[in-house]
């Protein structure tokens, strides 16, 4: 029997973390964050399946495939989180929990970084934890799935 699997979605440039902006967005390099995200699914008894692309409508395609094949989502929508409606509306369309992670503080950054479209759609949004958001990301899905009442 195969594990629940969670979806892990990365959006436009995080593809080079560790080399775009290290004060900003620290060191850790998106291979290392999907190492930290398979990790944690593990110890959940869950599978991740880690994905990035700098297009928006292949992360809107990717999010109509929690609607059959995935118990959760993480996103890091990256940019797209301020600009997008069309992801606020996949992810608002979903039955399964999703969880927005950032590796900044948005809300400590440049005021057009203040609106998040996806946000107000996703069922929790952690900001500001560095690659170890996306750990708590996964370990929040995780408790929602054991127990989707809370």
């Amino acid at each position: 029997m195969t594990a629940p699997r969670i979806l892990v979605l990365n959006g436009p440039n995080l593809d080079i973390l560790g080399r775009r902006d290290p004060a900003q967005y620290g060191t850790t390099t998106l291979a290392e964050i999907e190492a930290i995200v398979h990790t944690e699914a593990a110890v959940h008894e869950l599978e991740a399946d880690f994905r990035q692309t700098n297009r928006e409508g292949e992360l809107v395609e990717w999010l109509h495939e929690a609607l059959d094949d995935f118990v959760g989502v993480v996103i890091n929508p990256a940019a797209y989180a301020h600009t997008s409606v069309a992801l606020h509306d996949a992810v608002e369309a979903l039955t399964v929990p999703v969880v927005e992670v950032h590796l900044s503080n948005t809300w400590k950054r440049e005021p057009f970084r203040h609106v998040d479209h996806v946000a107000t759609a996703a069922t929790a949004v952690i900001a500001g934890a560095g690659a170890d958001g996306y750990r708590l990301a996964v370990a929040h899905v995780a408790s929602l799935v054991a127990d989707p009442t809370d």
